[in-house]
């Protein structure tokens, strides 16, 4: 198994495409500010899927990193929500990327859950 086979990792990986697209809507001024936080945010959600995967043969260091992502999706949702409330004449694909975070957010802690009761199980833990 790889990481990409992870329903987190696909959902994270296609909405960081979207959110890099839809983050050049805003307007110029914002694109090295806000813009440039959303999209370091977005990606940081998937690469902490991956580097975590990277080290999942010691359990406790890919919870670690499952944290990491989880925490970096709510900075995604709440870069997202400042630009919903300072834009709302561009607002409309920003929300649909904010709800579709919200999911994700859970998707990542219940599979955050499982790994913490499931990860490596029967196998010495290191």
């Amino acid at each position: 198994m790889s990481y990409r086979d992870l329903d987190i990792y696909k959902i994270s990986f296609e909405l960081f495409i979207k959110t890099h697209k839809t983050s050049f809507l805003l307007p110029k001024h914002e694109l090295y500010e806000l813009g440039s936080q959303l999209r370091r945010s977005a990606d940081s959600v998937i690469t902490n899927i991956v580097e975590g995967y990277g080290r999942s043969v010691y359990k406790k260091e890919y919870e670690r990193f499952l944290v990491f992502t989880h925490s970096s999706c709510d900075e995604t949702i709440n870069h997202l929500e400042k630009i919903i409330l300072l834009y709302p004449e561009i607002n409309s694909e920003f929300k649909i990327l904010r709800d579709e975070y919200d999911l994700l957010g859970g998707k990542i802690n219940n599979y955050l859950k499982w790994v913490k009761l499931n990860w490596n199980k029967g196998k010495e833990e290191n």
